[in-house]
């Protein structure tokens, strides 16, 4: 089954129109007619092949929002007409013990990506939401309960918001603890506003003095100015969760050095270069721990999108056409957009 999408041939060249196979829904299998589409990080450096292993054509796109146009006989928990979402998993291996206990984005024998991933279907690889449809097994679609004239700004919650949602929750992120989001980007401003939600007492942290109002906006009660070492000093020794979300390569004692003892730092994004070896003393004589978390298994993305529904929580996004893809990477490279470019797809067919 042929479908509009857009995608690129090569590292060096452009993302443009073609046409894609999509297979024929399965007893299991959910077809979705793909409204909006998030732009994530990821979809820029796996289509200019700044991760290894990219396979060409390339369709990026794993923040997927849509209307489920058709279902497979065994499909009971969907039906025609349903708004779905999609995230950055379409399969797992579902015997492994961490996809026994719901963490498919730990599967031991690796889950199968909306992009990018080995798969049975031509041309073998998994090609993502950069295209008009799509068909999902059953296990791995979500319910959106969102109101309809809030699903673009819904789409970047399958990846930006589930990255963000899954390390406070795992690390009992709530009232009455001090909780640090570093960065205000695609992930960063989704952390400070689940972080609100969830009742703890939130302080953003940026390297620029102007995004100070914008973080205080979103949910910060107060804003750090991380260049600023008498703001950063005024916090030493005071916050039980830290959570990361730049991905650049940058120096993490100035952050652990805030932790309380115990205090748990995690990381969410992943550098183009290694972080530069941290102090461990820092570590020992406080007991404090740098971690890291992926994503999140489906029970939890659905989890949060039932949370964001019943708090009203979207991410800020721009949209934007098929046409001007490219264009949007190359200014999320100047870290220019608030906070997530979203594509309406329904200009592919332009």
């Amino acid at each position: 089954m042929a479908t509009i999408a857009y995608g690129a041939h090569g590292a060096d060249k452009p993302v443009e129109r073609m046409s894609i196979e999509r297979r024929a829904p399965g007893a299991h299998d959910v077809q979705i007619d793909i409204a909006y589409c998030g732009v994530c990080h990821s979809d820029l450096h796996q289509i200019r092949a700044e991760w290894s292993g990219t396979i060409y054509p390339c369709v990026p796109g794993h923040e997927i929002v849509g209307r489920v146009s058709a279902v497979g006989a065994d499909v009971t928990r969907f039906q025609v007409g349903d708004i779905v979402g999609v995230g950055c998993m379409v399969d797992s291996c579902q015997h492994c013990a961490s996809c026994g206990e719901g963490l498919e984005q730990y599967c031991e024998n690796g889950f199968t990506g909306t992009y990018n991933s080995p798969t049975p279907d031509a041309p073998g690889h998994t090609l993502g939401g950069y295209s008009q449809q799509i068909v999902v097994d059953d296990k791995f679609v979500l319910k959106v309960r969102h109101a309809e004239e809030q699903l673009a700004a819904v789409a970047p919650l399958l990846c930006a918001g589930i990255t963000t949602y899954s390390p406070l929750r795992h690390w009992n992120v709530g009232p009455g603890k001090k909780v640090g989001i570093v960065g205000i980007g695609g992930l960063g401003h989704m952390g400070v506003k689940l972080a609100h939600a969830m009742g703890a007492h939130v302080v953003a942290f940026t390297t620029s003095e102007s995004k100070r109002e914008d973080a205080k906006a979103l949910g910060a009660d107060e804003v750090v100015v991380s260049r600023n070492d008498e703001e950063m000093a005024a916090h030493a020794d005071s916050f039980d969760f830290i959570l990361d979300t730049v991905a650049a390569s940058h120096n993490l004692d100035a952050f652990t050095a805030l932790l309380k003892r115990d205090g748990t730092l995690t990381l969410v994004g992943v550098p183009e270069h290694a972080h530069p070896s941290p102090d461990v003393s820092a570590l020992i004589f406080r007991r404090r721990a740098i971690a890291g978390s992926l994503i999140g298994g489906i029970a939890e993305t659905q989890e949060m999108l039932d949370f964001c529904a019943e708090h009203g929580i979207v991410a800020d996004i721009e949209m934007i056409s098929a046409q001007e893809i490219d264009a949007a990477y190359e200014r999320m490279l100047r870290s220019d957009v608030k906070y997530r470019f979203v594509i309406d797809n329904a200009t592919m067919a332009a």
